[in-house]
């Protein structure tokens, strides 16, 4: 499996999918299935069984992963959806690149 161009507290928006073009941010990411959780998005309604007093049955609203493939990295500086670009800098390390603007996403 390819590397994973998102990780989690990234901000993206969703480009295909019941959802597409909501934004929010990424709660849990999973590269080994290639599938990330994003806040307030691919919301799913879940009937629990009551688990004691303090864990009471219901129906609960939770969100569900989604691929990562559908979902598009925004930029913090220009605001836009971009892919990714790589790039290596004079101490080896090694950092995330909009490609629209050139503003780095690791710091």
């Amino acid at each position: 499996m390819a590397r994973m161009h998102i990780r989690k507290d990234d901000r993206v928006v969703v480009i295909s999918g019941k959802d597409k073009g909501k934004k929010g941010k990424v709660l849990v990411a999973e590269p080994k299935d290639g599938r990330v959780v994003v806040e307030k998005v691919n919301m799913v309604t879940k009937h629990e069984k009551p688990r004691g007093q303090k864990k009471p049955g219901g129906i609960i609203h939770q969100e569900a992963p989604l691929s990562a493939s559908n979902v598009m990295l925004v930029c913090g500086k220009c605001g836009k959806a971009t892919r990714l670009a790589y790039k290596l800098l004079s101490d080896g390390s090694k950092v995330r690149v909009c490609k629209k603007c050139g503003d780095t996403f690791d710091k």
